[in-house]
């Protein structure tokens, strides 16, 4: 199907979970939004940082989020008066030829293959929130999608947070990177992959082993990479702040990102130029890599902190 020639690209915007408020903050980066309406929002820090844009930056070139679904059927009528959506629908095959592509706005792994089989079988490209898959079976599934043309594009924002994407591919002030420290709020099946995808492009493809030595609330992990260097992620559920540590053999630098709003409309730019280009902009293997360390750590933490080697998880 891509690339998508026509001018204008319609999308529906698909479930909300508890914890999840994507459907509100993006619908709002591709149609502007309603102020008194969004003030609602059950999200506080979502109508905070929509209101510090300025107006000229709401809007993605001749995209629009024009179907709304939602677990709740009560969910899809305040995020459609905020995030000015048009249409509502009572069930999510029902944007099935009315839309270009479809976003799957969840961010539990385990669900997202029962809801994006009937969008696959349709044909239509989807962007599904992070993380993919947390189960190696599910992974095997959308692998197998994809390997037979799915078009499936899925990653964490924490990608294109501005402050950090400055390092990608140019860390050479700091030498040959040794050790990479990093944060992260809540669980490691819904948030670590925020983590991992914030420091993947430093080292890129190749990460080795993944070592859990934590606990559901407390996750510790140790990941090795083929290069040398070692990562630790800290996934702790009440974590409050986060920040990056790069060390190299000639230099070092601490790394925070403020600017959520920047790397969450980022991040649908890119999904909406895969849209048009049809270009992945990076290897979905990447995506079955991170995949990979995501079950990994889960692994590892119910096997009392053991060394889970990635080469073992297979497809």
């Amino acid at each position: 199907m891509l690339p998508i020639t026509k001018k204008d690209i319609k999308i529906a915007m698909l479930g909300m979970v508890d914890g999840n408020g994507h459907p509100y903050s993006w619908s709002a980066m591709f149609n502007g939004y309603d102020k008194e309406e969004m003030a609602s929002c059950p999200f506080p820090v979502i109508p905070d940082y929509l209101s510090k844009q300025p107006p000229g930056t709401f809007g993605i070139e001749n995209a629009k989020v024009t179907h709304i679904w939602t677990d709740d059927p009560e969910d899809g009528k305040k995020v459609a008066k905020a995030s000015l959506i048009p249409n509502i629908v009572s069930r999510p095959e029902d944007v099935i030829g009315e839309v270009d592509a479809v976003i799957v706005a969840t961010d539990k792994g385990w669900e997202h293959v029962w809801r994006c089989r009937p969008f696959v079988e349709a044909g239509l490209p989807i962007f599904v929130d992070k993380p993919l898959a947390d189960n190696i079976e599910d992974l095997r599934v959308f692998a197998d999608w994809v390997k037979n043309g799915a078009e499936i594009m899925s990653s964490s924002s924490m990608r294109y947070c501005k402050e950090m994407m400055i390092y990608y591919g140019r860390t050479y002030e700091f030498g040959e990177l040794r050790y990479i420290c990093t944060t992260v709020p809540k669980t490691w099946e819904r948030y670590g992959i925020h983590a991992l995808e914030h420091v993947y492009p430093l080292l890129g493809p190749g990460f080795a082993s993944v070592r859990n030595s934590g606990t559901y609330e407390n996750n510790i992990i140790h990941l090795r990479h083929q290069s040398g260097c070692d990562v630790n992620i800290a996934s702790v559920c009440d974590i409050s702040g986060c920040g990056t540590m790069i060390c190299g053999n000639r230099g070092s630098t601490i790394v925070k990102t403020q600017d959520s709003y920047g790397s969450f409309k980022r991040q649908l730019e890119v999904f909406v130029n895969y849209l048009r280009t049809g270009a992945r902009p990076y290897p979905f293997d990447e995506t079955v890599e991170l995949m990979k360390i995501i079950i990994g750590g889960i692994m590892s933490r119910k096997n009392g902190g053991n060394e889970i080697l990635l080469e073992d998880i297979v497809l």
